[in-house]
């Protein structure tokens, strides 16, 4: 950028400062100043929030949500969601939104792809059991949203901003997030994972989509990217006359009825429960030997129910499958 002789040189954190002052929605999260647990200095061609979004990017754990599943386990097919393409989807739908509002689309891609670094191997099967498992041994729960936090805060110890680590923590769960970016990722997760969901189950040949809810088909779309249309106009019509992130309540209230149809179509379907004891046995006997030799701790001071849970939600399918291969098959000599 050129500058004359006589102007004074002008900071990114400034330039960047100015910019969304004047562009952004006074609703918005500003970039600066970074709140963090150990403050550090600002970089000078990064914003806060972008420093995040790198920093969860690069971290261990999001490699790993390429190995686990989504919805489907183990499919036959390479055009199936993972945990890392449903991240990717969800962050883009969430980064729109952000910018459609004038709200800060840095800090909403940040807590997209970090919102669910905590989830363990196998989908939804794979998080009740460990629950089931860790209520059982110790009297606790287990809840992806708060291991996500966990993975950010302690084991990968990435330092991030207080910004992000709330609207990952509250993605799901009964409290909203504080920020406006962060209901947009608690509403946007939903709005990817139903329709993307219902894509990779027609695909499957669980569902057949004569079989969808033909009411809320109707008024949402009859493809994926129809649907989400129609969800992501609705919720930035409503969002800016309210001043908040919300849906209307015909449209909003479609996409809970579709969810619920998943719930009881997919998720917790019969083709779902087929795998089901399967992996319970597979996740149960991983737990029970884990919690019997209680594997290195990845935090100092983790004790023996956090090093379990540590070790056994970080796993990826395939490193579930080896393990338990390894526990159960023997070995020559």
């Amino acid at each position: 950028m050129s500058r004359t002789a006589a102007s004074a040189p002008v900071s990114f954190r400034e330039r960047v400062e100015r910019l969304e002052e004047e562009f952004r929605s006074p609703l918005a999260t500003p970039s600066y100043p970074a709140r963090r647990t150990r403050e550090e200095p600002d970089s000078d061609h990064r914003t806060p929030f972008q420093r995040d979004r790198d920093r969860i990017v690069h971290s261990k754990a999001f490699r790993r949500l390429k190995h686990k599943t989504q919805v489907f386990i183990a499919p036959e097919g390479d055009h199936y969601r993972t945990r890392l393409t449903h991240t990717l989807e969800a962050c883009g739908i969430a980064r729109n939104v952000a910018r459609a509002l004038g709200l800060n689309e840095d800090l909403t891609e940040a807590i997209g792809l970090g919102h669910d670094l905590g989830h363990p191997p196998f989908g939804h099967i794979g998080e009740e059991v460990l629950d089931a498992c860790v209520r059982d041994r110790w009297g606790s729960a287990f809840r992806h949203n708060e291991h996500s936090l966990r993975v950010v805060e302690r084991i990968e110890d990435l330092n991030l901003t207080e910004q992000v680590r709330d609207g990952i923590l509250r993605h799901t769960g009964p409290e909203p997030p504080a920020t406006l970016e962060g209901r947009i990722v608690r509403v946007v997760d939903r709005i990817a994972y139903i329709n993307h969901d219902i894509d990779d189950a027609v695909r499957a040949g669980i569902l057949r989509f004569e079989s969808l809810p033909r009411a809320e088909i109707e008024l949402l779309g009859a493809t994926g990217s129809e649907r989400i249309e129609t969800l992501v106009r609705d919720l930035l019509e409503r969002s800016e006359t309210a001043g908040d992130i919300v849906q209307g309540e015909e449209v909003g209230g479609a996409m809970l009825r579709l969810r619920e149809f998943m719930f009881a179509s997919v998720y917790l379907g019969p083709d779902a429960q087929h795998e089901k004891p399967r992996i319970e046995r597979m996740l149960r006997a991983l737990f029970d030997h884990l919690a019997e030799s209680p594997p290195p701790p990845q935090t100092p001071d983790a004790g023996d129910e956090q090093r379990v849970v540590d070790w056994l939600a970080g796993m990826t399918d395939r490193f579930a499958v080896r393990s338990f291969a390894d526990l159960s098959v023997p070995r020559g000599f």
